[in-house]
């Protein structure tokens, strides 16, 4: 099933009457959504997305969601090049990044080899970084051209 991502993460909310606690949980009214975590992940993962596929737009890259036949790995963003090389990012709404964060782009890293750029975690930290893995962590704020 492909991830559908909403446009304007704040008027969803919005549109959804979800207040403090249901974006911090499972309690929005309405119909059930399928997704993991909570309703601020799931916005604040849309609004990730938005931008890099503008930014991708720009750059005439295409954007994907990866996710394997059997579930075992899913990959946030896929930012592809007419060149076939890729820019792998997964979406955390949280400010520091652990090992199990990367498990996923660790295992592209290793599929792709060369034709993998980089690999990011963007996040709602405050400073940037790279992991000793080689995996950079970025804050959403400093996404932009």
């Amino acid at each position: 099933m492909p991830k559908h991502h909403l446009a304007d993460p704040a008027l969803a909310a919005r549109l959804l009457r979800a207040d403090v606690p249901a974006l911090l949980d499972n309690s929005v009214p309405g119909p059930s959504v399928p997704r993991h975590g909570t309703l601020l992940g799931a916005l604040f993962e849309s609004l990730v997305t938005l931008s890099v596929r503008v930014y991708a737009q720009a750059l005439e890259a295409s954007v994907y969601h990866l996710r394997t036949r059997n579930g075992d790995h899913e990959v946030d963003l896929l930012v592809k090049r007419d060149d076939h090389r890729v820019v792998a990012l997964e979406v955390k709404l949280a400010p520091t990044v652990g090992d199990e964060a990367v498990v996923h782009l660790a295992w592209l890293k290793e599929r792709l080899g060369a034709e993998l750029l980089d690999a990011a975690v963007i996040t709602t930290g405050r400073h940037a970084y790279r992991r000793p893995d080689g995996i950079a962590v970025v804050p959403a704020a400093l996404l932009g051209p």
